[in-house]
């Protein structure tokens, strides 16, 4: 075990080795009413780190994890974190060709996976890819010793045979990457996020002290790996020595299995986005299930329709509700806590943003460069501080247009993030209210248009479940404004109801031309709106190619 205090922690490695010499009896995870002790967690890991530097992971190396939601998940990362590696999440769900795409991109010689997933490998190993090694994180004898291209399969005991003391030192230290996540940008092409062990940790120890997590706390982990909300789940958990409770991927589509678990498993503390707490308002029959064991609902990645927060803390009054935001980019960067008075009937804006988390720093720049100051001023939101990512991974012009010299900084060079992301300063001066991306403003017959402006009226609707607006690039007009409805189960909604619903709220160049319902809004493999697939639904029903 690590000889470590709890104060030189400053890798993410150190969280786990720690916590196991804290807590070596506690929960880790629990994962199917199966669980796994700090202890546990820290030995297995211990072998997968030998294993992984045996088949040649050194400091640096990027390692591939390709599992769906399970134990393997913790085993993955903190056995490739142990062996100096940079863990690399493979959304499980994400077509082969793009999963090849990012080993090539980011050179993935190694990855863990499981035998549920061979099959697809098989299929991704098709494409080009440097990966010469899969290591397995699950037993299976049936496992074939090879896959296509003559990748070679370690199996699982062969891992298990390593030591459970800790690897050799790989040289780490807190400038390098811990992780890279990969988004999807502009082109089509996925960008490679890369954070640094600091980094994270600016995050993971803004949230232990602003949220008091403590060993007896009890966490969701909802997003999947490659999402950004999952670091949230897994290490300030583990910095805790708190559980972490590993949500199946399918639940997500099963909102009252959903409650159910956050009843069961006796949760304090979970993280989701808006669209799954909507879906939980709507279907998880919320006032059926006891969730007194919960303190705090926080979520992040999306707006939140104000209609669905008013419900949910009507119905599960007791936690506190934080609204964070931030992108991959930067992690967390602002946050506020729901007050009574944002939830009040006639509401039907978001709440805000809110300030900056300690030890960061965000502020908005004008069109003509000047900083907002005043309430009312609009500008896109910077953000500053070792929260920063490090840029994109092999795409130095990306990374110059987004992590730019801060000009305000007279001082020394410093990086700031240039978030894309349009807000105003509210009346208090200390909060933000975010306004939306400024690739969502568009024109229309010569107005500037924002479409989260259109959706917030749409969802004032009473019977409107979901609501996403787009817009079509139109010679005539500039853009065209489609919208598409999900309407209330068993209440009937028409193209003509909603757009006298708009009338009322909008002014007429903002009701949208074409309104479609739909069963329900298609969602990404993060469980955001697709909105990329409502827009070639649209530019399809046009007869154009997006």
């Amino acid at each position: 075990m690590s000889g470590r205090s709890v104060l030189m922690a400053y890798l993410i490695q150190h969280l786990l080795s720690e916590s196991a010499q804290r807590y070596p009896h506690h929960e880790a995870a629990r994962f199917k009413q199966q669980s796994m002790t700090y202890r546990q967690l820290d030995e297995i890991t211990n072998r997968v780190a030998h294993a992984l530097q045996h088949e040649g992971v050194r400091r640096g190396d990027r390692v591939g994890i390709y599992v769906h939601k399970s134990f393997a998940s913790l085993v993955a990362i903190f056995g490739i974190l142990k062996a100096g590696g940079v863990y690399v999440p493979l959304d499980p769900n994400a077509p082969a060709k793009r999963l090849a795409y990012i080993t090539r991109n980011c050179d993935i010689r190694v990855v863990l996976s499981a035998t549920n997933k061979l099959r697809d490998l098989d299929a991704m190993l098709e494409y080009e890819t440097p990966v010469g090694v899969v290591m397995m994180t699950d037993q299976d004898a049936q496992a074939p010793a090879q896959l296509n291209g003559g990748v070679r399969v370690v199996p699982w005991y062969r891992i298990m045979a390593e030591p459970p003391t800790p690897p050799p030192d790989p040289g780490v230290i807190e400038t390098d990457l811990a992780y890279i996540l990969y988004t999807s940008g502009s082109t089509g092409v996925p960008k490679g996020v890369m954070i640094s062990h600091r980094t994270i940790f600016t995050f993971i120890n803004w949230c232990s002290d602003t949220f008091n997590i403590t060993a007896n706390d009890r966490l969701t982990s909802h997003a999947p790996l490659h999402f950004d909300l999952s670091t949230f789940d897994i290490f300030v958990a583990m910095q805790a020595g708190a559980t972490v409770v590993l949500v199946p991927e399918q639940l997500s589509i099963f909102p009252v299995q959903l409650v159910r678990l956050l009843q069961d498993e006796r949760i304090t503390v979970t993280y989701l986005v808006p669209s799954v707490l909507s879906m939980m308002v709507n279907y998880g029959q919320l006032p059926k299930h006891d969730l007194s064991a919960l303190r705090l609902v926080l979520f992040a990645g999306e707006v939140f329709p104000i209609k669905y927060l008013r419900q949910l803390v009507n119905m599960v009054p007791h936690p506190d509700y934080y609204n964070l935001y931030g992108p991959t980019e930067t992690n967390v960067c602002t946050y506020y806590k729901v007050q009574p008075t944002d939830i009040a009937p006639d509401r039907t804006r978001p709440v805000p943003i809110g300030k900056a988390c300690e030890n960061m720093e965000v502020f908005a720049v004008k069109d003509d460069g000047t900083l907002v100051t005043e309430p009312g001023e609009e500008g896109e939101l910077w953000v500053r501080g070792s929260c920063v990512a490090q840029g994109y991974w092999g795409d130095p012009e990306k990374t110059a247009r987004s992590f730019v010299r801060n000009p305000y900084q007279p001082f020394f060079e410093e990086t700031a993030y240039r978030t894309g992301d349009i807000v105003v300063l509210a009346e208090d001066r200390t909060n933000w209210i975010y306004i939306g991306r400024r690739d969502h403003m568009i024109k229309s017959r010569g107005y500037r248009i924002e479409l989260g402006e259109i959706e917030a009226a749409l969802y004032a609707h009473p019977h409107i479940k979901e609501a996403a607006v787009v817009a079509i690039p139109d010679d005539l007009i500039g853009n065209r404004l489609d919208a598409y409805i999900v309407p209330e189960d068993g209440y009937h909604l028409s193209a003509d109801i909603v757009r006298a619903h708009c009338a009322q709220h909008l002014p007429r160049y903002m009701i949208p031309e074409r309104i479609e319902l739909l069963a329900t809004l298609p969602k990404t493999s993060t469980g955001k709106t697709d909105r990329t697939g409502l827009k070639k639904m649209a530019m399809a029903a046009k007869g154009a190619t997006p």
